[in-house]
């Protein structure tokens, strides 16, 4: 069950809903500034609407500066109120059919709605919408005039290709939708939008493929979605923390992708999307295992290159899980297993090391750890090249001094070097956590406490499930008939069905018998 919790109170927020706009103009603008706390972008502007012989009706404009656009407002709502009204009687109309006339025929915006209590008016302002007051009326009309500046359309950064689409998501939930759309051009693609947060009212959209989606999985997500109380959604990280499937385990459980080819691939096999408005980064549910080693590359190039690269991706993957403690187990309880000559090598560099094994594997693992993260998080210009000459100087410098053994060094480096292969970052991170657990147990019962790690792992991982499908699923529960894109990918022609335990509807292409292409 999604986890919650009681958001911060604010008393008289709720109330603004239950409270109905006033007649009186002077009131309906005292009200909104005094809601607003007369804040510094929220601009407003008092004019007449009607013919200048005339008294006409008082009006007023409030908008967000910034979410607008300036020109936006001049063209769709102050120059056909302001110029296409002058032959109206506006002394003898009455102000609600004014109203009417202005959302009906003089404000040529798409986004036009009425609005009836102050809570309403508040939300859409700080939304993006313009909101226009009239004497003697007590509703407003919003008009969507969305125009804040957004990132460009790039490359994205966690997830690069050599072959393949160049786009990547946004921070602009409207362009993410769009992204997509545009590669399912099918009516039956779904966008279903809600607010969460008390306070941010942050947009969230579940994108799926209505004949093909797991129902189950879809409801299941939606009941999830549904109980998350809290203040503010900044990132989708907020959302995935709240609809994972459980806190304690350091494997994902929700898929993140921030390119819109993967995620159409995905909703294909009938999964959900979770699109958060405010970052580049989208949710698709059920997670597998098996699909965090998957690259967007491997559907573009042909299937044997994309074999082998998956394949060598999942031996990184247990390099990167078990380089170090195997070392660890064999140099300390298991030296027989190792041949003479490499024995009396590895005696020898280890002869005027202070430390034991456990120790000299943790003092480097934690050192590269600091040095990972001080070239993210410095200045890009620079941070490769921390980190690489940072690397190869403490190296160095640790064998030289006599702190740590040179293939101590050596089996750290490719140990490091084989989390970057790992396609998923958030895998590669419950690698990075796993590893010092195993390098423990390497040093205190040796192999047979390594072996008894990935016992306790293979029973954790098939004991996990994403949003009722199990995690390890096809390898556990086993099912040969969808073994053609796991450990291995067959070719395009061959994947003629979709995962059984993810979509409804099976069949993603005719079968193989109707399907024209050459199978050779």
């Amino acid at each position: 069950m999604a986890s919650s919790f009681t958001p911060f109170p604010r008393p008289g927020y709720s109330e603004l809903y239950q409270e109905r706009l006033s007649r009186s103009l002077p009131f309906n603008i005292l009200r909104t500034r005094q809601v607003t706390g007369e804040s510094a972008d929220i601009q407003h502007r008092e004019f007449r609407a009607g013919a200048a012989g005339q008294n006409g009706i008082k009006a007023a404009l409030f908008y967000t500066e910034g979410l607008v656009e300036n020109q936006a407002i001049d063209q769709f709502v102050l120059q056909p109120i302001m110029m296409q009204m002058k032959s109206l009687d506006t002394e003898t109309g009455h102000a609600a059919d004014i109203m009417t006339l202005l959302e009906d025929y003089y404000i040529p915006a798409s986004g036009v709605q009425r609005v009836e209590n102050m809570g309403r008016v508040i939300e859409l302002l700080n939304s993006g919408s313009a909101i226009l007051y009239l004497d003697g009326v007590d509703t407003a009309l919003a008009v969507d005039l969305t125009g804040w500046k957004e990132r460009a359309i790039e490359e994205p950064s966690s997830q690069g290709v050599i072959r393949g689409p160049k786009a990547g998501f946004t921070e602009s939930i409207k362009t993410n939708l769009s992204l997509v759309r545009r590669r399912i051009n099918d009516a039956s693609l779904r966008y279903d939008g809600q607010k969460i947060g008390e306070i941010t009212k942050t947009s969230i959209v579940v994108a799926y493929i209505n004949g093909i989606v797991n129902e189950d999985v879809l409801a299941e997500l939606k009941r999830r979605l549904s109980l998350i109380q809290t203040d503010s959604i900044l990132e989708s990280g907020y959302v995935e923390e709240f609809i994972q499937e459980t806190s304690w385990s350091p494997f994902p459980t929700l898929y993140s992708s921030e390119r819109p080819d993967v995620v159409a691939a995905q909703l294909l096999e009938g999964r959900v999307a979770v699109f958060v408005d405010g970052t580049p980064f989208v949710l698709v549910a059920p997670a597998l295992f098996g699909e965090f080693f998957h690259s967007p590359e491997d559907y573009y190039n042909r299937a044997d290159i994309s074999s082998l690269l998956r394949l060598l991706r999942f031996v990184s993957f247990l390099i990167a899980l078990l380089g170090p403690s195997i070392y660890i187990a064999i140099t300390t309880f298991h030296q027989e297993m190792l041949p003479t000559d490499l024995l009396f090598s590895l005696a020898s560099q280890r002869e005027g090391v202070p430390f034991p094994a456990l120790l000299e594997a943790y003092l480097m693992e934690i050192t590269f750890e600091i040095i990972r993260e001080a070239g993210i998080r410095m200045p890009r210009a620079i941070g490769q090249a921390v980190s690489i000459v940072g690397t190869l100087v403490i190296g160095q410098a640790a064998v030289d001094a006599g702190i740590v053994s040179a293939a101590m060094v050596i089996v750290v480096s490719i140990t490091a070097i084989s989390s970057f292969v790992i396609p998923a970052y958030n895998l590669s991170i419950s690698v990075r956590i796993l590893r010092f657990l195993f390098m423990l147990l390497a040093a205190t019962f040796g192999l047979f406490g390594v072996s008894t790690g990935l016992i306790l792992l293979a029973l954790h991982l098939c004991h996990m499930s994403s949003f009722g499908v199990p995690y390890m699923a096809p390898f556990a529960p086993f099912q040969l008939n969808e073994q053609k894109d796991t450990l291995i990918r067959m070719p395009q022609w061959l994947l003629n069905k979709r995962p059984r335990l993810l979509s409804r509807n099976t069949w993603r292409q005719p079968p193989p018998d109707k399907n024209p292409a050459p199978r050779k």
